[in-house]
């Protein structure tokens, strides 16, 4: 199939007759990141509109994604009163990316009523509802310390890359701000370790040669990152609510 195929919500299910479902591709993997495979995601088309849906496994088999399938995502950066960012270690349990640094939580809107949206207020809407939700799943911080109106959205960024060749990543992913100063208690079958750090630590970081960074972290942080990090107390509007997405493919 040509990956220039345009993909709508008619054509979809023509499109994919044969979306790759094999369960041996999850052989071997840790049973709740198993489990977690068949939560239902939002597929988009390439300007976001909501098209369908497929569980996590369909959207992260990079058979699948050559073939032009996307989905939306969410990529959080919580920052403390030090406006330090607190970054997590992905769990070795992982099946995508794992034992890769990144930032404070990076998942997914799923098929649920208050997470979906075609338009962008309705989804900016539902992926802050789902970032609270994965940042109590994956680091124990509880929805009250991350109140829904101090989430600031940034913009969106539309991705692709492979992580071991069998999976990978194909998204639209909403770039969220937040300052609080949470209790972390992180799920180990998520996250293996978490680091609060400023700019100039995360600079010393990507030096390290010995230290992995997931492909979506990377992106952000070598475009504009550290640049709304230093608005972050004064100036930051500038950058919010950006309504193009922005192509790194």
């Amino acid at each position: 199939m040509s990956t220039s195929t345009t993909i709508t919500a008619e054509t979809i299910l023509r499109l994919f007759p044969d979306i790759d479902t094999r369960s041996d591709a999850l052989e071997g993997h840790d049973e709740e990141q198993i489990r977690l495979m068949d939560e239902v995601c939002i597929v988009t088309d390439e300007n976001d509109l909501p098209i369908g849906t497929a569980s996590k496994k369909l959207c992260h088999l990079m058979t699948n994604i050559d073939k032009g399938l996307l989905h939306r995502a969410f990529s959080v950066f919580l920052f403390n009163d030090k406006n330090e960012l607190l970054l997590q270690q992905r769990a070795t349990e992982k099946i995508t990316f794992p034992d890769m640094w990144t930032n404070t939580c990076c998942s997914h809107p799923l098929n649920l009523a208050n997470e979906t949206g075609s338009t962008l207020p309705d989804a900016i809407a539902g992926v802050k509802n789902a970032a609270r939700r994965k940042l109590d799943h994956e680091l124990g911080i509880k929805q009250e310390q991350v109140p829904f109106e101090d989430f600031r959205f940034l913009t969106r960024i539309h991705y692709k890359a492979p992580s071991d060749g069998k999976w990978g990543e194909h998204e639209i992913d909403y770039i969220l701000f937040i300052k609080a100063n949470p209790e972390v208690n992180a799920n180990l079958n998520e996250v293996r370790d978490t680091q609060w750090v400023s700019a100039e630590k995360l600079k010393e970081m990507f030096r390290d040669p010995s230290l992995k960074f997931t492909p979506w972290f990377k992106l952000i942080c070598e475009s504009m990152l550290f640049e709304w990090w230093a608005s972050l107390d004064n100036g930051l509007e500038k950058y919010t609510d950006e309504q193009e997405i922005r192509r790194m493919l």
